[in-house]
């Protein structure tokens, strides 16, 4: 895991240079494009002690937001920066991340009902660090 100032988000596939932009990441099955970007709120790594032991890193999203309900992004297509993407699910939190950071406390309880949102890219297109997450009009 590590953190970049850009990624470019390709349409079916996901973030270039992602693991599950080659279908190597544990969800994916081998299937390029079948989990294509997680996002999740950052102000839930604010709201307890327990939280505070896990990096942004060690969550395993892909892009962390702060001010918006990502609830509301599923079933709608919403913009960062130039990348247009369609909110699929819920992210159910696991215990992965807890395993692989070598953390006693429970991913998946620490985070229960805040794990964040599984996304499709739509409009390939370059994201950049504090880029804005857009929604267009009705009927756009």
């Amino acid at each position: 895991m590590q953190s970049v100032e850009q990624v470019l988000a390709v349409a079916g596939r996901g973030l270039k240079g992602d693991r599950y932009f080659a279908g190597e990441g544990s969800y994916s099955q081998g299937k390029v494009g079948k989990r294509q970007v997680t996002l999740m709120n950052a102000r839930f790594f604010r709201t307890t002690d327990k939280a505070a032991n896990f990096t942004f890193a060690d969550s395993r999203r892909n892009i962390f937001t702060d001010g918006v309900e990502l609830m509301w992004l599923i079933g709608r297509e919403f913009y960062i920066g130039a990348a247009g993407f369609r909110g699929i699910k819920y992210c159910d939190p696991c215990k992965r991340p807890s395993h692989l950071a070598g953390l006693n406390d429970n991913f998946a309880d620490v985070f229960h009902d805040v794990g964040g949102l599984v996304a499709e890219v739509v409009v390939t297109g370059l994201i950049r660090v504090n880029d804005s997450i857009i929604t267009p009009p009705k009927g756009y």
